[in-house]
């Protein structure tokens, strides 16, 4: 379905148009290569084209087609579904969505085996994906069923209307709660890796503790201003602490102990892309963090402690 925009700014269009629509650049000079892209009923070749303040822009997005991926034998928890989102919770190991490096199932091909309606606004292989969560980190995320969702969810991220709030379990308490404000790039030494570093993109994250463990362990929430990748695992290594599991940052246990990276995200805030309502989703706790939590904390104060309503109101504090 066509997407009709009208342009407040004079840009060129690539730049122009991968900030409204929150897509690579890439992606815009695909569209106009392909002739998908209109301004004032005018097919667009150029790239470089100068828009101007009033302009009507048009893109017609190709329909999501299936495609043939591995075999699917995995499903995933739905919270919510209407016609224009759906909201899940993501297991640990599920890969958002295809890239060159990925030879397993993902959860883009997950939506497309169920035939579930997606948007096209990112792509063929990042069809219906408004933000994502690293592949073992679990927790809630927002699927767009139509590009107009999709726009409109994408916009909530810039003007952060669409948020999470994530729970982690790490190796030892924080001095304080606190927001650290850093800058994250690729490590220059390890790529797999990302790290803190001078030329990197402004990162911003708030930390706030919330129940003691055994030991030295603590259970933290976490909320994100900007969204770089693994910006909570980078930020918390800065402090010397590491998420349970988190190898890859530093935490030091054996694979058969702890299998995968304790961070999960809670509870997704977002306003309905159709009907303006603010609205809220709780992603529960998968059994392997939940039996953690059970074995190693008070469960009553970790009952008290993951009330959606403390969590959101928690970070008030450090937010004045």
């Amino acid at each position: 379905m066509p997407e009709s925009i009208k342009i407040e700014q004079s840009g060129r269009i690539d730049k122009e148009l991968s900030g409204i629509l929150s897509v690579s650049r890439n992606q815009i000079e695909k569209l106009i290569e392909d002739g998908g892209v209109l301004v004032n009923g005018i097919a667009v070749t150029k790239r470089g084209y100068q828009l101007k303040e009033g302009d009507e822009v048009v893109c017609q997005f190709k329909k999501a087609t299936v495609s043939q991926p591995a075999e699917i034998d995995f499903d995933v928890e739905i919270l919510y579904e209407d016609e224009a989102i759906l909201v899940v919770n993501k297991p640990s190991g599920l890969v958002v969505h295809p890239a060159p490096s990925v030879k397993e199932p993902t959860l883009v091909d997950w939506l497309i085996h169920k035939g579930i309606s997606l948007s096209t606004l990112s792509g063929e292989e990042r069809y219906g994906i408004v933000h994502r969560i690293d592949k073992e980190t679990t927790g809630a995320l927002v699927i767009a069923k139509s590009n107009e969702a999709h726009q409109k969810l994408s916009l909530q991220l810039q003007n952060k209307s669409m948020g999470r709030y994530y729970l982690a379990l790490i190796d030892y308490p924080l001095k304080d709660d606190m927001i650290i404000d850093k800058p994250i790039g690729r490590n220059p030494v390890n790529r797999l890796k990302m790290d803190v570093v001078a030329d990197g993109r402004g990162a911003q994250t708030a930390f706030v503790k919330l129940a003691q463990g055994s030991e030295s362990v603590e259970l933290i929430a976490a909320k994100l201003f900007t969204g770089r990748t693994h910006q909570i695992r980078v930020h918390l290594r800065t402090l010397g602490r590491h998420i349970l599991g988190d190898g890859l940052y530093g935490f030091k246990s054996k694979k058969d102990i702890i299998a995968r990276v304790y961070l999960h995200a809670y509870l997704l805030y977002m306003v309905h892309p159709v009907s303006g309502r603010k609205i809220e989703f709780v992603a529960p706790l998968f059994d392997d963090m939940r039996e953690y939590l059970s074995h190693n904390f008070d469960q009553g104060d970790i009952n008290e402690k993951i009330n959606p309503a403390i969590i959101t109101t928690c970070f008030d504090p450090l937010l004045r």
